[in-house]
């Protein structure tokens, strides 16, 4: 589970216009329609090619819960691309970015501050520039621990030096122990 490649999902998602299929057999037939046969589809979901027939033709309904969430992940991948792709665009050019963290944060700075970590709630919209920069290395296959310190660089600059009128000898914020994380658009 990726937190926050799952997190940066859900807020593309939002954007759909149209719900994603939630059945089996429609689940099937769009990713065999999206794929362009039923062997890739086997092939990619671990199953075999009568399989994949027998859910297109609704002979089998009901998938093994394992299956299911392969099914849906693959499904909500490849739902609305072009949809996805104006919402990531706008977040990246002119609307930035929310993000809901609560997590344990602080900061190296001189002596004498009180940078001690700890567990912070916050609710910060962060620049075009960082969500755009959180798309592009959620793209090319970046970790958590990537995104994480994007993640953490961004909130250093908007909420702990607030565009760089406070705190401006700051030198690393530290975003550990994360509880809870979603994104918004």
């Amino acid at each position: 589970m990726s937190l926050f490649g799952d997190g940066l999902d859900a807020a593309v998602q939002k954007a759909f216009t149209r719900p994603a299929p939630k059945n089996a057999g429609p689940q099937m037939r769009y990713l065999v329609k999206q794929l362009g046969g039923t062997k890739a589809v086997a092939q990619m979901l671990r199953v075999s090619q009568r399989t994949v027939e027998r859910y297109v033709k609704n002979q089998i309904k009901k998938p093994r819960p394992d299956l299911a969430a392969r099914l849906e992940s693959e499904v909500k991948k490849r739902w609305q691309p072009q949809i996805r792709a104006k919402a990531r665009a706008k977040a990246a050019s002119t609307g930035g970015i929310v993000i809901d963290a609560r997590a344990r944060m602080g900061y190296t700075a001189p002596i004498g501050s009180t940078d001690q970590d700890r567990i912070r709630h916050l609710t910060v919209a962060l620049p075009p520039v960082y969500a755009a920069r959180l798309f592009d290395a959620q793209e090319q296959g970046a970790g958590d621990d990537e995104l994480q310190k994007i993640a953490a660089e961004a909130l250093k600059e908007v909420y702990f030096q607030d565009g760089g009128r406070r705190a401006g000898s700051l030198e690393e914020v530290r975003f550990t122990d994360i509880e809870h994380l979603e994104f918004d658009l």
